[in-house]
């Protein structure tokens, strides 16, 4: 990590886990959500390289990620890898269960994000309707419907 007068950068060098992602498989605007992603931690080091990986190959260079500074730790606010810089915003105010993503291009990509520690067959139902084109659910009611106890 490297700090400078305008926050910390954070250098990914790799990711240890392969994400777990699963993608709409075309992108339209008129869809709700993009697909979703089961991180295996809150850890925010440990799980953007590999999705960053994985959004970059399907959606080409990313400009900027928004998440909830309340289920997740804003200890960076700039991520390196190696398509660029991607600024990361976190917001108390943002949906736990969002991950708004800004390509180059100016396209918004909304992935839900499902709870690490989540059932493994209720996870596996919240991405594949996130990831269904003709889902029009937002991330709270997927979640809500997927994990009715939380």
């Amino acid at each position: 990590m490297v700090t400078n007068g305008r926050g910390v950068t954070f250098t990914a060098f790799g990711s240890s886990t392969q994400p777990r992602l699963a993608l709409s498989p075309e992108r339209s605007p008129r869809t709700v959500l993009n697909g979703g992603w089961w991180p295996h931690s809150w850890d925010p080091a440990a799980e953007l390289p590999g999705l960053v990986t994985e959004l970059v190959e399907r959606y080409g260079p990313l400009r900027q990620m928004m998440l909830s500074s309340h289920t997740w730790d804003p200890s960076f606010d700039r991520f390196l890898v190696a398509s660029g810089t991607v600024q990361i915003r976190w917001f108390s105010s943002a949906d736990p269960g969002l991950l708004a993503v800004i390509t180059e291009a100016g396209d918004q990509i909304n992935i839900l994000i499902v709870p690490p520690d989540a059932p493994a067959a209720a996870a596996r139902l919240a991405l594949d309707k996130a990831a269904d084109p003709a889902n029009s659910l937002h991330a709270a009611a997927i979640l809500a419907t997927a994990l009715p106890s939380r």
